[in-house]
């Protein structure tokens, strides 16, 4: 069986894929009407939200799963931009600047503070507990 932190992540990163077309695909077709784009973008977005729920529903701790909301929401943005960055490049044949990497790096630095900030912070307070309760320090 598959473990829940992993199952929430395939879910997220399938459902982004549906999100970002929904979301971009209809740059493509500038000749659709807009209502056009946006009836195919909202049939879309239905697939993207019938995986999204469900993980975020299995993935938070109030359904036994191991992340928190604001988690489940870090974890959505750094797969949206990851997404998103190769939609763009195969895609819509556009290229990202060197800008946009240093964006997302700090978008990612973003993220991996917020999934892991705690556990740094732990280690640290431990850290510092034992080595005042050693005298050193």
């Amino acid at each position: 069986m598959i473990p829940i932190w992993l199952a929430t992540l395939l879910l997220l990163v399938a459902s982004n894929v549906f999100m970002t077309f929904a979301w971009y695909y209809h740059l493509k077709h500038q000749g659709w009407a807009l209502w056009q784009a946006i009836l195919i973008s909202w049939l879309i977005a239905f697939v993207e939200y019938c995986l999204m729920v469900p993980a975020n529903r299995m993935g938070h701790v109030s359904a036994g799963g191991p992340f928190t909301a604001p988690q489940l929401k870090i974890i959505q943005e750094a797969v949206t931009l990851t997404v998103f960055g190769f939609f763009s490049w195969l895609v819509l044949k556009e290229k990202l600047q060197w800008t946009d990497y240093v964006a997302f790096t700090l978008i990612f630095a973003g993220a991996a503070v917020g999934l892991f900030g705690k556990h740094f912070t732990q280690a640290a307070t431990a850290t510092s507990t034992a080595a005042s309760s050693t005298g050193a320090g």
